[in-house]
This record gives structure tokens, sequence and C-alpha cells, in this order.
């Protein structure tokens, strides 16, 4: 009994995790929903609102600048990956599964 609510817990865990990123709610995450909300930690640490995240806004203070445009290109790249059946979308299983 113990393995099947473990299951259904999983389950749920990962439908939660993907209404986080589906804004338009048809239970699935595009391109553009995995990079509006993967980019908000960007926003968050560009304190100076500059598109930049100079060496003291990352974590630490260390690190070399990235620009908003770099940091989405990457996202963009981790998306790809992530789509596994390459159908332009992210299922829940897709969204919480180990990087490649």
């Amino acid at each position: 009994m113990l393995l099947v609510s473990t299951a259904a817990f999983s389950q749920d865990s990962r439908a939660d995790y993907l209404q986080l990123f589906d804004s338009n709610g048809d239970g699935r995450v595009s391109e553009a929903e995995y990079l509006a909300y993967m980019s908000r930690g960007f926003q968050a640490m560009d304190s100076n609102g500059d598109g930049m995240l100079e060496t003291d806004e990352l974590p630490g203070g260390r690190g070399r600048p990235i620009t908003l445009k770099a940091y989405r290109d990457n996202l963009r790249d981790q998306f790809h990956k992530l789509d596994r059946n390459h159908d332009g979308y992210l299922s829940a299983r897709e969204l919480t599964a180990p990087p490649r």
C-alpha cells in the first residue's frame, strides 16, 4: 500500500509543479511558458533592471556577468532537452525528469 501512496503522491507533486508553469491551464508547458516562469529568478536578481546580471548581482557575488538573452538562450536549450518526445510542449513527466 505504501508503494501506491508514494506513486500517487509523486504524480500529484508533478501535476502541482506543472501548474506553476502552465499559465493558460492546458495541462502542458510551452517554451514561452517555460521561459516566462524560469526567467523570474533572473529578474529578481537583476536589481538595477538593466537586463544583465553583473557579478555583484549573482549569488555569492561570484561568476561571470550574463545577459537576459544569453540566460534565455540557455533556458531554450534546457527546454528542448526536456522535451523528449519533441512535440514542443513539456508534460508533467518531462518537466520533472532528471536532465540528460
